[in-house]
């Protein structure tokens, strides 16, 4: 039977000059991304009427492009624009993902397998989905699968060909009873879980994986990293072994999806949501509501 194509939210994309609803046929069998993966995209958040640090996600997405041999063809504030115009088709009370998109139509004149950027197409694609529940929080296992170095894939871009790899953390971990997956880099350090950035306490002070391009150091991060900072924490961007997670006074995650997350079991120890936890979600919304850009 033919697989059901629709969205399985309420979706509106704006591509070639204009919004269309659901989910339009925009990749056949011979466009590049289909077969050969030159895919790059971003995602922002629209909820309780504001968009926190949307600009910066539109200005990723372009980096991201040429990061992967493709041609920004948008300005960023003009992704932007089109955003805040797409929220507008929606009714205003669930979360929204906004994700701007680039990828090749053809391969280059001398290489099929390389991306002609001139070839580059665009979409914005924006559908209602929850932000999830904090309280609830969320279960790590360690994943027997490691982050490659950008010498082995696109890792300084946010590219579609880096995710089957992700994927296959989450299925593996939730095969064994867990939410996700802490993933390590390729010399064994923690480096993010499968689908967030990671931090732990210990002592009132809290750590982080540096940025070491076998991960994508997020926007998100990014903002907890300084408002906690700003609040009067500690904040230490070092390496970090399992070791280091396993004897954690708290641990917690950060992504654009569900922002600032408690993790509540790391494998066979359960923790409990901790109060630097708590208190970088609170600075995170604080922050977001008073510059959300509404």
């Amino acid at each position: 039977m033919p697989v059901d194509t629709s969205p399985r939210s309420t979706t509106w994309t704006f591509v070639d000059g204009e919004w269309i609803a659901g989910n339009p046929p925009l990749i056949g069998p011979t466009s590049h991304a289909m077969w050969l993966g030159s895919t790059v995209f971003d995602g922002a958040r629209w909820f309780d009427g504001i968009a926190p640090d949307l600009d910066l996600h539109c200005q990723r997405v372009n980096r991201s492009a040429e990061a992967l041999g493709l041609a920004a063809t948008m300005q960023a504030g003009e992704i932007e624009t089109l955003a805040w115009e797409g929220v507008q088709k929606f009714d205003g009370k669930t979360a929204i993902y906004i994700k701007p998109m680039y990828w090749a139509e053809h391969g280059s004149s001398t290489s099929v397998v390389a991306p002609d950027p001139g070839s580059t197409r665009f979409a914005l694609c924006l559908f209602e989905a929850s932000m999830g529940d904090p309280k609830a929080g969320s279960s790590l296992t360690v994943s027997p699968f490691r982050r490659p170095t950008v010498e082995c894939m696109p890792t300084d871009a946010k590219a579609g060909c880096l995710y089957p790899n992700n994927a296959r953390m989450l299925v593996e971990a939730r095969k064994r009873g867990f939410d996700n997956a802490l993933v390590r880099d390729m010399l064994g350090n923690v480096a993010e879980t499968a689908s967030s950035n990671i931090f732990m306490v210990r002592d009132g002070v809290v750590f982080t994986p540096a940025a070491n391009r076998t991960f994508l150091a997020g926007i998100t991060r990014m903002r907890v990293i300084g408002l906690l900072k700003e609040a009067g924490f500690e904040v230490v961007e070092t390496t970090l072994a399992l070791a280091d997670f396993q004897t954690a006074d708290e641990i917690f995650t950060s992504g654009n999806y569900s922002k600032v997350v408690p993790v509540t079991r790391l494998d066979d120890r359960d923790l409990q949501p901790g109060p630097v936890t708590a208190k970088a979600r609170d600075l995170y919304f604080d922050w977001a509501h008073s510059n959300g850009d509404a």
